[in-house]
């Protein structure tokens, strides 16, 4: 599959809308790797929620216009979006002349329903709207970034994971994910969060698995996925929604969110992002 992506390959950014260019990667291979044949197996639910920043088009007197962009693309669908591809069909709407905002938005929401195969939610922020709705947040829970580990695993390593006896409801999160994209070798940087409500993780056991995914190559859906599935087959956990907010990319930031009982994400904008 990868010599057909855009991800890694030399491109020019097209001057014309051009809906072709969006790349779906179907979501069930990598289920399968984690031992899930089917959605039906599938013990989380969720959707992807992604960010754009770079997002211009013309209106009928070609003048520019500029938005910011929020989509969620719900699990349901087969598909995700590759991201470079999903980045050069934005920039293939620069010149494209459009009468209103509600027009581009129907655009979007069409083209993007049809390369993941359900639809897909989108909403269009003027600047002044996106002030208030998305500045960086504070994140509330416990960071387990201070604690004093030895690491010596650079792949994921679920065996490091333990469970403690005691019952509890908490938030646990890190800064210091970090994969690398399956296809150019870059670096991918997020910050981890885990909410859960069973037995008590072993938080230096945690950090030491965040940080075995650090030479690991995977799309920013699946490295969240399997870490949901390592710790759901722990045993001890009653609830459990895991999600990524990763740093961006050529004005887009992807943020996985997968959870036992809660299917719409949560969006929290970090101050790295």
């Amino acid at each position: 599959m990868s010599d057909k992506l855009l991800l890694g390959q030399a491109t020019a950014y097209p001057q014309h809308y051009d809906p072709a260019l969006l790349f779906p990667v179907p979501r069930l291979p990598k289920w399968q790797e984690l031992g899930l044949n089917s959605a039906l197996e599938l013990p989380f639910v969720g959707e992807d929620l992604w960010q754009a920043f770079e997002l211009s088009w013309l209106n009928t007197k070609g003048k520019p216009v500029v938005a910011l962009a929020e989509f969620r693309i719900p699990l349901a669908a087969p598909n995700i979006i590759e991201s470079k591809s999903f980045k050069l069909y934005l920039n293939s709407l620069n010149q494209q002349c459009f009468a209103s905002w509600s027009e581009v938005e129907q655009l979007l929401v069409q083209d993007l329903s049809k390369a993941a195969g359900a639809p897909v939610g989108v909403m269009l922020l003027t600047p002044g709207q996106a002030d208030g709705y998305l500045l960086p947040k504070r994140l509330l829970g416990h960071c387990i970034d201070d604690l004093d580990i030895s690491c010596s695993q650079y792949q994921p390593a679920p065996e490091l994971l333990r469970l403690g006896k005691r019952q509890v409801e908490q938030r646990l999160f890190s800064h210091l994910l970090k994969s690398n994209c399956p296809v150019t070798g870059q670096p991918d940087w997020a910050t981890l969060i885990i909410d859960y409500q069973g037995q008590e993780l072993d938080q230096a056991a945690l950090l030491q698995y965040v940080v075995s995914f650090r030479q690991h190559t995977d799309f920013h859906e699946q490295c969240v996925e399997r870490i949901f599935v390592d710790l759901w087959r722990l045993g001890g956990m009653q609830q459990l929604t895991v999600s990524a907010r990763y740093l961006r990319r050529g004005g887009l930031d992807i943020n996985p969110w997968r959870s036992s009982h809660q299917a719409r994400a949560q969006n929290l904008r970090l101050i790295r992002q």
